[in-house]
């Protein structure tokens, strides 16, 4: 696994873990979740005017957000998730870029979500960037389907899979999936394998002839 997308599940897991801990008494007290969403997750109500509790909170939380999960078992998913796409993202553009796509993404998700939601409920977890990182994959290999002239329908069914599965979870959670961060992260993640698609998808049509040697970051 990249060393970076170790790192940036250390990032996610930590704070969880040092949550969970607090939520059971192993240290702090039980109301320091509440504590670190009301400084870290995303809360919409702020870009309409409600008092941030710093002055730079309507900045911090469009990132902050993605460092806070909604329990171990949010974070636990969502880590495999990363785990997987992140693997195969710095496999095609190297540690650096996938660092900057992840942090772009992660920007979209919470840019999506102000824009989008109408909740005053707290947002958290690394979905959004996720999303970002299914946004550039799924771009990647619709680009390379359609040079080639392969069948574009199985581009169509992951992304009505992704539509389906947040359609799903929508209604298991009640209507409180954020899937605004989802759209926003997703979104983005598209537009930026477009930009950086023509590199990747060279290099890409290198391996399918059996061509590239590899690439160092």
């Amino acid at each position: 696994m990249p060393l970076t997308v170790i790192i940036l599940i250390v990032l996610n897991a930590l704070p969880e873990v040092i949550l969970f801990g607090a939520d059971h008494g192993v240290w702090a007290t039980p109301d320091l979740r509440s504590a670190a969403y009301r400084i870290g997750a995303f809360w919409q109500p702020i870009l309409l005017g409600a008092q941030p509790i710093f002055p730079a909170q309507p900045v911090t939380m469009f990132g902050t957000y993605a460092l806070l999960h909604g329990g171990p078992v949010h974070m636990i998913v969502n880590m495999i998730a990363l785990a997987s796409l992140g693997t195969v993202i710095v496999e095609r553009v190297g540690q650096k870029r996938f660092v900057i796509i992840y942090a772009i993404t992660a920007l979209g998700g919470s840019v999506g979500f102000g824009l989008l939601s109408t909740s005053s409920a707290p947002m958290v977890g690394a979905s959004g960037a996720l999303f970002g990182l299914l946004g550039v994959w799924v771009c990647w290999d619709y680009l390379d389907r359609r040079y080639y002239g392969d069948p574009l329908w199985v581009t169509l069914r992951a992304v009505a899979f992704l539509v389906l599965y947040n359609l799903v979870f929508w209604v298991l959670l009640s209507g409180n999936l954020a899937w605004e961060t989802h759209f926003g992260g997703f979104i983005v993640g598209w537009l930026l394998a477009v930009y950086q698609g023509r590199s990747v998808l060279e290099q890409s049509r290198r391996r399918r002839f059996g061509t590239d040697k590899g690439n160092v970051d």
